[in-house]
């Protein structure tokens, strides 16, 4: 059977299995600036992307408060970045697989706007799969998550998308209205939150759950049939996301609320993962699951890991529905590829079109023009799925969605025009063997 990968579902926490610990390494902040530093960052499928440079190297990073220290992940040919005092490891992580081999490094610069650290532990992951930039739609190297936390009281806005570091000893909170603090618990370097859930039609159970920015995922729910955490009847089989110790499978479904504190979310969309990619996880203690990305953007937050504490604010984002992939389909840049347009007039230079997706594009004559963009392709199909169902394949070369070509949009753009509206009708332009077909097929609710 094969699975889908549910909208690219990335799981990156790890559990890092070393010998011997590194120096003390803080961040910190300038003393003539301002006590604050503001970063923009990119909301990508529920993932915060931010920039930082390593002994020099500008990267880009996703934020996850999952992870104990930064990893490197994705480090081509185009990369350039010296790495200091390195000895090799195994590192463990979710997933059913074997342990990986990486490169655990000390004393590095990091660095992002005005903060810098001088001392930064990282490990660089050695298996080239690990590369999540073809389904992201941008490069992105790695990951980094606790040692920010750590350091700071940090200011979270995803409905603007900023991130605001506050230093911990002269931050002062507001007392907004309409927002709740609630506790967090830091433990072994993870932070928990404290809510409960209504599974079908039995009462809240309370639950403690990762808050876990590393995952796009919604909510994972740990099956525990005595607590009442028990799968509910209409669920089906999923690919839920990708650990560093291999893939995490599992039950796809929706549970009628989540709460925490004064917020409730109803018909959340949950899943509930096979055990057996967590027996590498020694720690999980009273852990019932995880809050991921599609759950925790629909909150502005104060995270404050020395106070453990984090204040909940709701933005706009908070009463969009859960996002389920009803076509089956997911896609991937896999390369490049050339399209001639036809235009009305040209001065014979290269130029820009700010239509097209592409940064290189070339003038032909007077009324071609050439661009070079991403070619998207389908990765995989979920079994029994519309897309499935109609003919799709891995490996089809997506060229138009009802009639949009697809190369004058970003891939998260893309995959909302196919994937989200039930009983929306789709028609995939698709190149085959070098030939042109057309599928239809119709959207609809996957627990109807």
């Amino acid at each position: 059977m094969r699975f889908l990968r549910q909208y690219r579902l990335w799981v990156f926490t790890a559990f890092l299995f070393v010998a011997g610990t590194a120096a003390a390494q803080y961040y910190e902040l300038p003393e003539d600036e301002e006590r604050t530093n503001r970063i923009h960052f990119q909301l990508i499928n529920n993932l915060m992307v931010i920039p930082m440079e390593v002994n020099g190297a500008s990267l880009n990073f996703i934020l996850d408060s999952g992870v104990s220290k930064p990893i490197l992940f994705n480090i081509s040919d185009q990369d350039s970045i010296e790495l200091r005092d390195v000895s090799k490891i195994t590192i463990r992580g979710l997933g059913n697989g074997e342990p990986v081999d990486a490169l655990r490094s000390l004393g590095n610069t990091f660095r992002i706007n005005s903060l810098k650290n001088l001392n930064q532990e990282l490990y660089v992951v050695l298996n080239k799969e690990m590369n999540f930039s073809s389904s992201l739609g941008i490069p992105v190297h790695g990951i980094i998550g606790y040692d920010l936390f750590r350091d700071f009281v940090v200011e979270i806005n995803y409905n603007r998308q900023f991130i605001r570091f506050h230093d911990p000893q002269t931050y002062q909170s507001k007392n907004r209205k309409d927002e709740v603090t609630l506790p967090l618990t830091v433990t072994k370097n993870k932070a928990f939150l404290h809510g409960s859930v209504v599974v079908d039609s039995q009462g809240e159970i309370p639950v403690k759950l990762l808050m876990d920015t590393g995952s796009s995922d919604a909510l994972w729910l740990f099956p525990d049939a005595e607590k009442g955490l028990s799968i509910p009847e209409k669920h089906y089989e999923d690919y839920l996301g990708k650990g560093l110790s291999g893939t995490i499978y599992g039950k796809r479904t929706k549970i009628r609320q989540v709460r925490l504190g004064d917020f409730i979310l109803n018909d959340a969309k949950t899943a509930f993962p096979d055990m057996e990619s967590f027996k590498l996880a020694t720690n999980l203690g009273d852990r019932n699951g995880s809050a991921g990305g599609e759950l925790l953007k629909r909150f502005n937050m104060i995270v404050n890991y020395p106070g453990q504490q984090i204040t909940l604010s709701k933005n706009a984002l908070f009463d969009k529905p859960f996002q389920f992939n009803l076509a089956g389909i997911e896609l991937e840049h896999a390369g490049i590829r050339y399209i001639a347009e036809r235009i009305a007039h040209s001065n014979g230079f290269v130029q820009k079109d700010e239509s097209t997706y592409s940064s290189v594009q070339i003038m032909v004559g007077s009324q071609t023009r050439l661009s070079l963009v991403p070619e998207i392709v389908v990765s995989a199909i979920r079994a029994g799925s519309p897309a499935e169902e109609v003919g799709l394949r891995e490996g089809d070369v997506i060229l138009a969605v009802n009639g949009k070509p697809v190369h004058r949009y970003k891939l998260q753009e893309v995959l909302e025009m196919i994937n989200y509206k039930k009983g929306k009708n789709i028609r995939l332009l698709i190149e085959r063997y070098n030939q042109d077909l057309l599928f239809s097929f119709v959207l609809r609710d996957l627990f109807e």
